[in-house]
């Protein structure tokens, strides 16, 4: 397997960057997934510039249904013209952030919703033997605090993330989870996909969110600090995180983690 980042917030290869998600896989047998889709058409030039051809993409996903997830969600129905894309039954509610100048829709678009190419997803649904998607995930433990300033489906209801959905692909003797932004919690979400998946992850990339978490500088490092213990707990996975991580909280969970754990910026190539 072959995960390559098409967009993300940091880029060290020279590439453009732009606040969001979205990774390339192509499997051993050659299908090729795209997960998430950023904010606009970034992940698309990327991955021109990386000689990837979206056209031959035989599956896509979104995450959940904010922006910097499937924004870009127009530009791929313009170049891929037959992949199926997987979506939660409430990817198109509206979403909403908290920002000092007040509440900002931060959703998909939603003359999209009806465009013909969507499947629509539930709590779990299998793709084929080896790909399925799973969301309701539930669980507090390591919540991330960042969640507060999230809302939908309306603007004074805070956001459930009943729209959030994650990925596993396994692969020989390799079990892989892909979550986008995990505002479930990645603790939740990694013990959800061990139950749905029946074995142990052998590696997870996702974005935690612990950015924005409202927390003081010595809160943030004591929560990252017990997440991270809490990571290395699981037993032997590798991490490959990104995005709504953080940078800077990236670095206390690498002092943490250590060689268990890396960040993937734009351009990043990751072979399995």
């Amino acid at each position: 397997m072959k995960i390559t980042s098409l967009a993300e917030n940091t880029s060290r290869k020279g590439l453009p960057a732009a606040h969001g998600l979205s990774l390339h896989i192509r499997l051993d047998d050659g299908r090729q997934i795209l997960f998430d889709m950023g904010q606009r058409t970034l992940f698309a030039e990327n991955a021109a510039r990386l000689d990837i051809d979206l056209a031959e993409t035989d599956l896509a996903v979104v995450s959940h249904g904010h922006y910097d997830h499937g924004g870009g969600l127009r530009a791929f129905l313009r170049l891929n013209h037959k992949a199926r894309i997987y979506l939660s039954l409430h990817a198109f509610e509206p979403h909403y952030s908290l920002r000092e100048e007040g509440m900002k829709y931060i959703g998909l678009d939603p003359e999209l919703a009806d465009c013909g190419r969507l499947a629509f997803c539930g709590e779990s649904t299998r793709i084929d033997k080896d790909i399925m998607l799973f969301s309701g995930v539930k669980g507090a433990d390591m919540y991330p605090p960042g969640n507060r300033l999230l809302y939908g489906p309306a603007p004074t209801t805070h956001d459930d993330f009943r729209h959030e959905q994650s990925l596993i692909v396994t692969e020989g003797d390799r079990t892989i989870l892909f979550a986008g932004c995990a505002h479930a919690g990645i603790l939740n979400i990694m013990r959800e996909a061990r139950l749905k998946a029946g074995r142990k992850l052998t590696h997870v990339f996702a974005g935690m969110h612990l950015v924005k978490n409202g927390l003081s500088q010595a809160q943030e490092t004591a929560f990252i600090h017990t997440l991270g213990h809490k990571l290395l707990e699981t037993g032997n996975c590798r991490y490959f995180t990104m995005h709504c991580t953080g940078w800077p909280q990236y670095e206390t969970l690498k002092e943490i983690m250590g060689e268990t754990i890396s960040y993937m910026s734009c351009g990043d190539v990751v072979t399995l």
